[in-house]
């Protein structure tokens, strides 16, 4: 590992909540008297630990002129509140940052006290009388001389006992979404609600251009120290700020531009350079413009893993932070398949002694890229996450709204610039809130907002710091913020767990390559390998023409097939296809023999498909429509012996074969018995050869036997299809719905409706074919069935989507009043391999579970059950 450059190593401190900050012209440590405490001694090499302690002893000239107290009349805004600014422009009204909190006080309040301190705290600090005004065509920052702060009280006193927990949680979820208005102000809310006379809730809501995370530790401080002191009748004991919010706007605006800012830019647009959209699955379609509604989850990981992922830490010499991030990113890697991911993560941004007391907004945001290419171990990957933190520490002076400004991505409404995804370990300080006479405990509330697709918050548990709620658990906790536009509640559950998952199989052995770590947990691993392929079902073991032949006996009368103005019942259709049969038994055909079928779609079509069947071959279809070249390669291919076609394809399918059998010249096969044929096919027998669409590559022929097309014919019981339905023949032969749309009818007893070719196209014939022949039960692609109308064709009761994938507009439109299905299915599977019935609209429809005797496994790239 490569020595550390100086200002890496003063990042890395930073990100050890070792604070080195300019004093004067000495630099300083947070360590008392220049020292360090034995836990942040251990988080050190001991070469690192001495320099440190060099380091807290040495002058140094500044790298950066000092804050003092500025004079400005028109103060303009830090880059970071002028992003905010400028988004409240964009979408006006917005409660998406807001900074609310409610804390439950129980025991006796001095309200008066409490308004008091209140008030104080808004005197000391100018932020939080601040507003924001246009003057010149420029925001600037308008601060009042001073700011009464009264405290309502919302008295739930008149509710049942029982029904106050609810109205107050109720209320603070409220307070967190109603805006503030930027110009006219206030920008931070005070409420009481009083439950009884010694049980209130206090909520608090800060717009977060006058605040962050570190300064509702501030506030958290000195509401503690003003309302004990006030309580008791004594007055503050607390010093005057050295500086204000506003002269940190005014210098930073001095001091970041030129050489300095010139210099951290260059980093950055290289570093940023061709960045990725990272594309998170999702369970709805992203909405064309992000309403920023979100929800929240907890999360918590045991002791005994967070001392884990400590040591760790130590033994690989990286922060708990780059730890964690590296076991983040590897979870954005195993949902996405991107090796380049990039997330957001919030810096203090306060490092300097006089910015630490004030309340305003110097959060800033960090991108973290990474590289996760060639499948690295995770310890290897730590090495390169530990590379790019501490050169974003090294460059993170550079405001991000400055850097979106002069990078200038493109701007896309439906996701956040740069980013979209958040990690963050907090380490704020934040000391609990403790106020004499009372109780406080956390209200958990929903805010109902999120700025992000997705937030991961974890506050690591000291014995000095408490998380937002001011609570202290044993292990790393926190909460993940999530677009409920984009994500359903039990999917972050599972990303949770996911995340738990992966970080117990790092600190077991982090030489594994990100790609082996475990995902699953045991339960979820049990579910979908063992639980959900439990699909047994003991089916006839026959063959597809069997069946037809059970159901001719039964209806030999009925309606088989429908081609226009053409038709044949279940006897001459069994009849002419057994004829068929014989004739091609007398030529050579047996089990495993290909026979080809180079025919327009006619009854012809289903004659050829169940005589070669029944012959105990297989057939392969040959659509005329296709490319000489494709055709040629076809044959070749399969070197079928025989091609059967029509009188109309004859001279072109000579031209491609020697051997062909015309079956409109019925006269040569008619002589043939109309018995059913014996065969010695078997189920293990060949049943047909479909060719692939060759869209990735060179088409390739899967051979499908009768034990997989008779699988499929009997899982059909869940479309409840009866001898009276009509069903659509709507696929072309080469394709494998073809065969399914047959056995759907012909399985059952039903009658099978072609549609002529010229009507295939979803236009007015299309319509007036299935409103005319009263078409019940279809298979259909989503291209199709989205321009059909769906209300002028109600004896159309069963819809199966197949072939692409389906939308949530496609079941919107279907699934009212029928039964709607979306089949999914490769052509290696035997046509379909798993089915879902459809009557909700709301996400992306799934595909479903496996059918009867099939299962399904989901893996990643590296085969990995996902």
């Amino acid at each position: 590992m490569r020595p550390l450059k100086t200002v890496e190593f003063l990042a890395y401190l930073r990100s050890l909540d070792i604070k080195i900050f300019v004093d004067g012209d000495r630099l300083r440590c947070n360590a008392p008297e220049g020292t360090l405490t034995s836990e942040l001694r251990a988080e050190l090499t001991e070469r690192k630990a001495e320099l440190l302690s060099f380091l807290c002893q040495v002058n140094l000239t500044p790298s950066t002129p000092a804050i003092s107290l500025l004079s400005s009349r028109d103060i303009p805004l830090s880059f970071a509140q002028q992003r905010l600014w400028f988004l409240n422009q964009l979408v006006p009204g917005n409660p998406f940052y807001n900074v609310p909190a409610a804390i439950r006080l129980s025991g006796l309040l001095n309200n008066a006290a409490l308004e008091q301190t209140f008030n104080e705290i808004v005197r000391r600090h100018e932020a939080l009388r601040t507003t924001f005004v246009m003057v010149d065509g420029q925001p600037i920052q308008a601060i009042a001389p001073s700011r009464r702060v009264s405290i309502p009280v919302i008295d739930l006193r008149q509710l049942p006992a029982a029904e106050r927990e609810q109205a107050a949680q109720r209320l603070a979820s409220e307070e967190a979404q109603r805006p503030f208005n930027l110009t006219t102000g206030p920008l931070l809310r005070v409420t009481l609600l009083q439950l009884n006379e010694a049980d209130h809730v206090l909520l608090l809501n800060l717009h977060h251009i006058i605040s962050d995370g570190w300064s509702m530790g501030v506030l958290i401080r000195e509401l503690g120290a003003l309302y004990t002191a006030f309580v008791s009748g004594k007055p503050s004991s607390m010093p005057e700020l050295p500086i204000q919010y506003a002269d940190f706007a005014i210098w930073q605006r001095q001091w970041l531009q030129g050489e300095v800012l010139a210099a951290q830019l260059t980093y950055w647009q290289q570093q940023l350079d061709g960045i990725p959209v990272l594309n998170l699955p999702s369970d709805y379609p992203r909405p064309a413009v992000q309403s920023y509604r979100g929800a929240t989850q907890m999360l918590e990981l045991p002791k005994s893993l967070t001392e884990s992922l400590l040591a760790l830490s130590r033994s690989e010499d990286v922060t708990l932070f780059m730890t964690l991030l590296a076991a983040f990113q590897t979870l954005l890697y195993r949902y996405t398949q991107q090796e380049d991911i990039a997330v957001g993560s919030p810096i203090a941004n306060r490092n300097r002694s006089e910015l630490e007391p004030l309340i305003g907004f110097f959060v800033n945001s960090l991108v973290l890229r990474t590289d996760l290419s060639g499948n690295p171990t995770f310890r290897e990957l730590l090495a390169r996450v530990r590379e790019v933190a501490m050169s974003a520490y090294a460059h993170q002076d550079v405001p991000f709204e400055k850097l979106v400004e002069e990078l200038q991505p493109e701007r896309d409404m439906s996701r956040n610039a740069l980013f979209s995804v958040v990690f963050a370990l907090q380490n704020a300080p934040m000391e609990r809130l403790e106020l004499p006479g009372l109780t406080l405990n956390p209200l958990k509330f929903e805010a109902g907002t999120t700025r992000f697709d997705l937030e991961f918050h974890l506050w690591e548990p000291t014995n000095e710091q408490f998380n937002l709620w001011g609570e202290r658990s044993q292990g790393l906790n926190g909460f993940v913020a999530y677009s409920t536009d984009l994500f359903a509640p039990a999917t972050i559950a599972r990303m949770v767990g996911h995340f738990q998952t992966l970080l117990a199989g790092i600190v077991a052995n982090p030489n594994q390559r990100i790609a082996s770590l475990a995902l699953l947990t045991v339960d979820e691993r049990h579910q979908l390998l063992v639980e959900w392929n439990d699909t047994k079902a003991n089916y006839a073991n026959t063959c597809i023409h069997k069946l037809f032949e059970a159901q001719a006996e039964l209806s030999p009368d009925a309606q088989a097939v429908v081609f226009a103005r053409q038709q044949l019942t279940y006897r001459e259709l069994n009849q002419r296809a057994n004829q068929l049969a014989h004739y091609l038994q007398q030529i050579g055909v047996a089990p495993e023999v290909l026979v080809g079928i180079f025919i327009e779609r006619s009854l012809e079509m289903v004659v050829a498909v169940l005589g070669i069947l029944k012959a105990g071959g297989a057939y392969v279809p040959i659509d005329p429509s296709y490319p000489r070249d494709r055709l040629s390669f076809m044959l070749a291919d399969t070197q079928v012996p025989i091609l059967l076609t029509q009188q109309s394809l004859a001279q072109t399918a000579a031209e491609f074969h020697s051997h062909v059998v015309c079956l409109d010249k019925w006269a040569v096969i008619a002589n043939h018995c109309q018995d059913n044929p014996t065969s010695g096919v078997t189920a293990d027998n060949l049943a047909y050869i479909i060719y692939t669409s060759g869209s990735t590559g060179k088409p390739k022929g899967v051979l499908v036997p009768h034990r997989g097309l008779c699988n499929v014919a009997q899982a059909q019981i869940q479309f409840n299809l009866q001898r009276e339905n009509r069903i659509l023949q709507f696929g072309s032969l080469s394709f494998d719905a073809s065969i399914f749309e047959m056995i759907m009818a012909l399985g059952v007893g039903g009658t099978l409706y072609l549609v002529p070719k010229e009507v295939c196209l979803a236009g007015s014939d299309l319509i007036q074919l299935l409103r005319n022949n009263e078409i019940s039960a279809a298979i259909l692609p989503p291209a199709v069935l989205r321009v059909l109308p769906a209300k002028e064709l109600p004896a159309l009761q069963t819809v199966i989507s197949g072939g692409e994938a389906c939308s949530s507009d496609i079941v919107e439109q279907w699934a009212e009043d029928r039964s709607f299905f979306n089949a999914y299915g490769p052509t290696e599977a035997t046509i379909w391999a798993t089915v879902a019935q459809l009557s909700d609209a709301s996400g992306k429809p799934p595909i479903g579970r496996p059918i009867a005797n099939t299962q399904i496994y989901l893996l990643d790239t590296y085969l990995q059950p996902v």
